[in-house]
């Protein structure tokens, strides 16, 4: 795979030829299809930006909202987490994620709040060191002066392959309080289709870091594979899995996950005639997405664009889309790197302007709350 003209955010310094085995070129509009009694969201969706919640954030990456409405966002490069009042914009360092080696689109990437933390106060953090990358879970101490908050990381999993590109990285808990990850092939291509390997997957682990139960390949974490880069992970409302994924030089991809699924990476980028390989619910060409978060509200999915600056909505009835996708946001508030829901219209909002492939503006990075239909 020739790296240097690969990126995973789409702004690289060129793109290579398309991987064998890529779909024909067709607009992203998938055929409608549903479960029994489920009805679609209006074809039309809107999204008004309410106010702009905080300022000043440097290289934001991930975002876990609070019990009591605060906001935790990481800063790749810095490593570090802060807590942002929601009603002011107070921003408080906790500290420092010892370990983060931050290099290229690797550092401190995806955070999660452990599904006890009511009573562990654990945060868990999904991070590039010196040799890999890993999952570790750290004590939210707020008892304790600014900026040493943080107690040292408990490694839950480790072993993830690092690259300077493709380093996947968001983490969630999902309905069955499981922890899900998702990663990248590190540049490595052949990574995605090996099921050894933790490059290219979504991983599915208990909070402890061990296989979760009835995951599809016995002794494995592995949940799904065959993946490039996968940069965001959203449950609906009937508990279905939904993942971003980046593209290479055709298209970018929201797929509905299968447990045991090959999405096809290298050998189908977007949809393939291939039967072996899950097609995704809809695909982009990579200069309108490199998506990265995502998040479900209103019954539609909600995609952050990276190159693509904009905000995508893609309206589901089941696991297929049943309208075309629509962008919100065109090029407003540059690159957009997560979407986390703020609970029913509301959505929260990072801009990705500082991360080195942006174009900063002043106040950049920020944080915004949508209202969403």
């Amino acid at each position: 795979m020739v790296t240097a003209g690969c990126s995973a955010d789409g702004n690289g310094p060129g793109r290579t030829a398309p991987a064998s085995g890529s779909a024909a070129p067709h607009p992203s509009s998938p055929a409608a299809s549903a479960s029994p009694g489920e009805s679609a969201p209006p074809a039309k969706g809107t999204v008004k930006v309410l106010r702009t919640v905080a300022t000043g954030l440097d290289s934001p990456w991930g975002l876990a909202p609070l019990p009591d409405g605060d906001l935790l966002v990481s800063s790749r490069d810095q490593g570090t987490i802060t807590r942002v009042d929601p009603e002011t914009g107070t921003k408080t360092e906790l500290g420092e994620v010892s370990g983060v080696a931050a290099a290229g689109e690797g550092g401190l990437l995806g955070i999660a709040l452990s599904p006890d933390y009511a009573s562990d106060h654990m945060i868990y953090a999904y991070f590039t060191s010196a040799s890999d990358n890993r999952i570790a879970r750290v004590l939210y101490d707020d008892k304790r002066p600014e900026g040493e908050q943080l107690g040292a990381p408990d490694t839950v999993f480790k072993g993830i392959p690092k690259g300077i590109i493709h380093n996947g990285g968001r983490i969630a808990f999902g309905p069955d309080r499981m922890l899900y990850a998702g990663t990248g092939e590190s540049g490595e291509r052949g990574l995605a289709q090996d099921k050894e390997s933790l490059g290219g997957k979504i991983l599915r682990l208990t909070p402890e870091g061990e296989p979760a139960p009835g995951n599809p390949f016995p002794d494995s974490p592995v949940y799904s594979y065959g993946h490039r880069n996968v940069q965001g992970l959203a449950w609906d409302d009937r508990q279905r899995l939904f993942a971003s994924e980046f593209g290479q030089d055709t298209w970018d991809e929201l797929n509905a996950i299968k447990p045991g699924g090959d999405y096809g990476w290298p050998d189908a980028e977007g949809r393939s005639g291939n039967p072996a390989y899950v097609n995704p619910v809809a695909q982009w060409h990579t200069d309108e997405a490199s998506p990265s978060g995502v998040a479900w509200a209103k019954g539609s999915m909600w995609m952050a664009g990276l190159k693509g600056q904009r905000l995508w909505r893609i309206p589901l009835k089941g696991t297929r889309a049943s309208a075309a996708p629509q962008a919100f946001l065109r090029g407003e508030y540059g690159r957009l790197r997560t979407v986390v829901p703020a609970g029913g219209d509301r959505l929260w909002v990072v801009t990705s302007n500082t991360d080195g492939r942006g174009e900063p503006k002043n106040g950049d990075d920020r944080i915004l709350e949508l209202r969403v239909s």
